[in-house]
């Protein structure tokens, strides 16, 4: 489960291609290529400049408007870009009298403790993220110089998550798993 970023990358593409087309038009311009004079004749058509000069306190507040308006839309852009994701508690069981609730924070600790025992791997770290209906895993696994990284991923799916699934009483339990190098921890390599 990915954090999505594709609107991001669909509206930054549309704003990179209409700067684009903008720098391109006017890089044509200067060269000439739409006529020789046209380079030195004003941006704006005279008789926009006309409707302009004849309202100029309502295009300033037009102006002022639309300059607040995408101000406040960067804003809302940059705040949603940059929230933390969801860590989900999840409801096992719930009635009258009982609640069972595993925290977000428990199921990942617990998740992250049992990776970092297995063979190969130094150290290892775990995150619960999306929702309560769909959970997934973030694994972070440093191996060692001497770990074999396909054994490690196997046993991470076949006991780590597998236990997690069930522990959690999950039929799918989607988990994004990362593999870094654990740093050396005796003097160098090489004399």
């Amino acid at each position: 489960m990915a954090r999505s970023a594709g609107a991001d990358r669909w509206w930054l593409g549309v704003l990179g291609l209409v700067l684009l087309v903008a720098g391109a038009g006017a890089a044509l311009l200067g060269f000439g290529i739409f006529g020789s004079a046209r380079g030195s004749r004003p941006l704006l058509d005279p008789v926009i400049v006309d409707a302009l000069r004849a309202q100029p306190l309502l295009w300033r507040w037009v102006a002022i408007v639309g300059g607040v308006v995408l101000v406040v839309l960067g804003l809302v852009w940059a705040v949603r870009s940059l929230r933390p994701e969801r860590r989900p508690d999840l409801l096992l069981e719930s009635s009258a009298d009982t609640t069972l609730l595993v925290t977000a924070g428990a199921a990942a600790e617990a998740v992250g403790a049992r990776a970092g025992l297995l063979p190969g791997v130094g150290r290892a770290r775990a995150r619960m993220v999306g929702s309560a209906g769909s959970p997934a895993l973030r694994v972070t696994v440093w191996i060692t110089d001497d770990a074999d990284v396909a054994e490690i991923c196997r046993l991470l799916e076949s006991d780590v998550v597998a236990e997690a699934r069930d522990a959690l009483g999950l039929e799918h339990l989607p988990v994004a798993v990362r593999l870094e190098l654990d740093a050396a921890r005796g003097g160098p390599r090489v004399a």
